[in-house]
């Protein structure tokens, strides 16, 4: 699908969603890459229609969602609900946007394409309903490091366990971790079985246990089995990304008391024997990662260090004891940025950049 010129000759983009927590840092990350945009169009339910948002330096005025708002534009970001994509998605693809959707609604849709800049680009070429779909933040935090090992060695196995953050729930993961903060700050709590809980009472928000001084080890809704969706799309997206659609995954997925950047311990398995020095030289060159790996110095990645920036942070690389073929890391992502507002940038300027 060709992607027309605006009138200034550069490509019109609209960010739909612009008001959600995704959508800000997408137009921060907007207004800090280059400038490659005619048109920066914002977009976002009917009640916050009339608001203005700064982007690349200029007030703009948001947009209320309707069929008419995407009439001249050529890239579409979405980050609004799998409802309203399913939607909304094909309508905009319709009147000729290329349509970059961070939500899960076109993931596993064959006919869409799951891309990661620097893992699978290729697979941008072919997009017949028109849309391209963001991989999860979960599998964002991970997956470029592992695809450049997986480029290396030919990935057999994966075994991942996730400490995500509050802010993989939204505005009201983060809202219910400092109201719970507040609760807990100088109490004895922490101390007896249960007195978290009731100290925290109902006010669990988003999830099923008190997040302050705990880890849940659940995210996302029931699957079969005693799998959840959160587990699900992890397993499936990188099976997805790498091209590998019977790789054997397994994924235990943990909610942390960290507002945001999303870390994960990986065992992973290739078909054939690994060195650390040379897996450290590949991941020390990846495009998208950053190696920061000398723990007698106390030096690795924490999401306390790791949020507000754009790359994957790598650490604790070691070779499995028992197993040649086998490492064992740690990676570390924001999962606000390239978790999703940036990885949904890149594809866009991908898109933009054929065209050119």
């Amino acid at each position: 699908m060709a992607v027309a010129a605006g009138r200034t000759g550069r490509p019109t983009l609209a960010v739909v969603g612009a008001t959600g927590a995704v959508g800000t840092v997408m137009l921060q990350i907007l207004s800090h890459r280059a400038d490659i945009w005619g048109e920066i169009r914002l977009i976002a339910s009917p009640r916050s229609a009339g608001r203005k948002l700064a982007v690349r330096g200029e007030e703009v005025e948001v947009l209320a969602l309707a069929e008419e708002v995407f009439d001249g534009v050529d890239v579409a970001l979405f980050d609004v609900p799998d409802e309203v994509a399913e939607r909304w998605a094909p309508i905009a693809a319709a009147k000729g946007a290329v349509v970059v959707d961070n939500s899960g609604a076109f993931r596993m849709d064959p006919e869409v394409p799951l891309v990661v800049p620097e893992v699978n680009p290729h697979a941008l070429r072919v997009r017949p309903r028109g849309i391209v779909a963001n991989p999860s933040c979960t599998t964002l935090c991970m997956i470029v490091a592992l695809g450049a090992l997986h480029a290396e060695y030919g990935l057999r196995e994966l075994v991942a366990s996730s400490y995500q953050a509050v802010s993989g729930a939204g505005r009201a993961g983060v809202d219910t971790l400092r109201r719970q903060i507040s609760l807990v700050a100088g109490t004895e709590l922490g101390t007896s079985p249960g007195d978290v809980r009731r100290a925290v009472g109902d006010a669990t928000g988003p999830f099923p246990e008190p997040v302050a001084l705990n880890v849940v080890p659940w995210a996302g809704e029931a699957r079969a089995d005693g799998w959840s969706s959160a587990e699900m799309k992890v397993r499936d997206e990188t099976r997805k990304v790498l091209g590998r659609p019977t790789l054997p995954v397994a994924v235990t997925c943990v909610r942390v008391p960290v507002v945001t950047a999303h870390s994960l311990t990986l065992h992973a398995r290739f078909e054939s024997e690994v060195t650390v020095a040379k897996a450290r030289e590949i991941l020390a060159t990846a495009p998208g990662v950053v190696l920061f790996d000398d723990p007698g110095t106390g030096e690795f990645p924490t999401p306390a260090d790791v949020v507000g920036t754009d790359p994957t942070w790598v650490g604790r690389v070691r070779r499995a004891l028992d197993d040649p073929t086998a490492l064992d890391f740690f990676v570390c992502g924001d999962n606000l940025r390239k978790g999703s507002a940036l990885n949904t940038v890149q594809i866009a300027e991908l898109v933009a950049d054929a065209r050119a």
